[in-house]
């Protein structure tokens, strides 16, 4: 989970983890814009441009996650729910429109439950 994860509500963070989105045809270098269930969030409002990562998974307004990629910007104001992690980076970027995508929480030592965040 990433730096806002408490932005959005307990369910949206369920949602994230447990239901499948499509790789959006808006997609490009920048963003790989995902198709799905909107994230809802738990705190209204917009945030003050921060820094954002390669894998930065942001969510604008419309609840629907964006993973930055390649050219992405080096700041944002929307929250950043999650950030993939390196090594799954390549897939993402080469992810066609169409493609199915999941989000797997992950812990530093493997899967949901197995250590430190």
């Amino acid at each position: 989970l990433g730096p806002r994860d408490d932005w959005f509500t307990r369910e949206a963070l369920e949602t994230l983890a447990t239901r499948a989105y499509r790789v959006s045809t808006a997609s490009n270098r920048i963003g790989l814009r995902l198709d799905g269930p909107p994230l809802e969030r738990a705190v209204p409002g917009e945030l003050p441009s921060e820094g954002m990562v390669l894998g930065a998974v942001q969510v604008p307004p419309d609840g629907h996650p964006v993973v930055f990629l390649a050219d992405h910007p080096t700041t944002g104001g929307y929250p950043v729910v999650a950030v993939v992690r390196e090594g799954d980076l390549g897939a993402a970027a080469q992810a066609v429109p169409g493609t199915p995508v999941r989000f797997v929480p992950v812990t530093r030592r493997g899967p949901s439950g197995g250590g430190p965040r």
